[in-house]
């Protein structure tokens, strides 16, 4: 079987990862930081663009790599609206979304099909996504809240949490991801849980828009009613309550940080006030594991847990003492991303898996009704 030459282009908010594949073989791979300073130049995410990708060939010029052997480019998905899991071409419709962030959520990931494409498009090559963000397998049950006219949707890490899925399936269980069920969650910076049914992620949490557990700079679920009365109280418009809830509250609203290291190193030197954050947000993830587990009717072949935090030993323990009367629970310390986007472009390449086509309509427009 060839071992075809992927190139995977993760953009962040700060940086650009970079990872250059032989078949599953992780040859050369590097983190670009950028300069705030030289960030804050752009208006505008997509006219970020050429800065980062003549870094990157720079990058790579300088690490006698050359692109033309390269068989396809990946880039993390963003903008985008929500599709199935999967692995995806990318189009003109898929960049007009990705430029315009169709989706409403502006983060540079938007960047990475764009990357992508130039980079193909300069090497007579393809281009691909796989797994973006905006994946949405839920169940119809997941979907319906209390309130006529507003339905749930999901944003979560898909690329990791498939992947893991993918991954312990096959080398732990040696059966295929469409043949288990499981609870996995990514715990880093965001902090995704959702439950795996037989290849498909039927539920989740909504962590753009406040659902799921509390994470370093997000609120997690709370009543609606308190939020409204915390508005009130400290007059707050609406934008600055969303982004209390997405970026400034969780560890940052607590104590003023976002490092998860420097909350534990705060706990091992006696601070009470971090102990019983670090602890509540470990509590909210076994409560949400709990629920999606539930979703798959207790049939859970394993909890896989994913994501930077996961490096610490004491969440491990914690969460794995709490929940393992459900399922065996694995560690997956990090994260698969780069992984992912170059096993997602080999199965399509080897003929295991199909490339879809991004159709720019939500999967799921309302109920028949």
């Amino acid at each position: 079987m060839k071992q075809y030459k992927v190139l995977a282009v993760n953009p962040g908010s700060t940086s650009t990862k970079i990872a250059l594949f032989q078949g599953e073989k992780c040859v050369f791979t590097k983190n670009v930081s950028h300069d705030a300073a030289e960030l804050s130049k752009y208006q505008t995410i997509p006219d970020q663009l050429p800065y980062r990708r003549d870094m990157i060939l720079e990058l790579l010029k300088e690490a006698g790599i050359s692109l033309e052997e390269v068989d396809v480019f990946v880039g993390r998905g963003g903008g985008l609206l929500a599709m199935e899991g999967g692995t995806y071409g990318v189009s003109e419709l898929m960049l007009k979304h990705a430029r315009t962030c169709a989706n409403g959520v502006i983060h540079p990931a938007a960047l990475g099909s764009q990357l992508a494409n130039e980079f193909a498009v300069k090497y007579g090559k393809q281009a691909m996504v796989v797994n973006p963000p905006d994946v949405d397998e839920l169940q119809d049950l997941a979907r319906m809240t209390g309130i006529q006219g507003v339905n749930r949707i999901i944003h979560l890490h898909a690329l990791n949490l498939k992947e893991t899925a993918i991954r312990h399936s096959k080398n732990v269980l040696k059966k295929a991801y469409e043949n288990c069920n499981y609870v996995v969650c990514h715990i880093g910076g965001g902090i995704s849980v959702s439950a795996h049914r037989q290849g498909r992620m039927v539920d989740g949490y909504d962590i753009v828009g406040g659902e799921g557990p509390m994470a370093p700079t997000r609120c997690g679920s709370v009543s609606a009613a308190d939020l409204l009365e915390y508005m009130g109280k400290n007059h707050l418009d609406a934008a600055e309550m969303k982004k209390l809830c997405t970026r400034t509250g969780g560890f940052v609203s607590h104590v003023g940080i976002s490092d998860a290291v420097e909350l534990t190193q705060r706990v091992k030197k006696g601070d009470k006030y971090a102990e019983m954050l670090w602890n509540s947000m470990i509590y909210q993830i076994e409560k949400c594991i709990g629920a999606m587990a539930a979703v798959l009717h207790g049939k859970v072949d394993g909890i896989l847990l994913g994501g930077g935090m996961v490096h610490s030993d004491d969440l491990v323990r914690q969460i794995t003492e709490s929940c393992s009367f459900l399922a065996p629970v694995t560690a997956y310390p990090g994260e698969f991303e780069m992984e992912a986007m170059a096993a997602g472009a080999v199965r399509v390449l080897n003929g295991e898996e199909r490339l879809k086509e991004y159709t720019g309509k939500p999967v799921w427009s309302g109920f028949s009704w």
